[in-house]
């Protein structure tokens, strides 16, 4: 068991942020440059993920972590069919699209990782997920 101090330490979050870097990347050239309403929308998906996972965790308790999990998870998602667009529209390649689909479904399938962790330390109606220290740390198997 390791004990998450930080938001930044997640893996899901790590995730997140190679997701925004690689989404930034890529729509900054061509065509995915001049699609404003395209590449507003993804821009504001990806940086949805690690903004509500900061969020959830220093709101610092697990009901209102897990819904701000949700929310990034979900935002994963659309991150992911705006990926769709920008491959049917032939704004990036489907190398770059596979690539970068694969770190979206990574930081889904860790963000769903905690969200499991937290509901079923929640079942057991133990706190186990959260330390109650003054620093407000998080303790999540990992």
């Amino acid at each position: 068991m390791s004990r998450i101090q930080m938001f930044e330490e997640p893996v899901s979050w790590q995730k997140g942020r190679e997701l925004t870097r690689a989404v930034y990347r890529l729509s900054r050239n061509g065509e995915f440059a001049r699609d404003y309403a395209l590449r507003d929308q993804i821009h504001r998906a990806c940086i949805s993920i690690t903004s509500n996972i900061a969020e959830g965790f220093e709101r610092g308790g697990d009901k209102e972590f897990i819904q701000f999990l949700s929310q990034a998870k979900g935002s994963c998602g659309e991150t992911r069919s705006q990926l769709y667009v920008a491959l049917d529209e032939r704004y990036i390649s489907a190398t770059e699209f596979d690539e970068i689909k694969g770190v979206a479904l990574e930081a889904s399938r860790s963000i769903a990782g905690m969200i499991g962790y937290l509901t079923r330390s929640e079942m057991r109606e133990t706190n186990t997920a959260t330390n109650t220290d003054d620093f407000g740390s998080w303790t999540l198997d990992q």
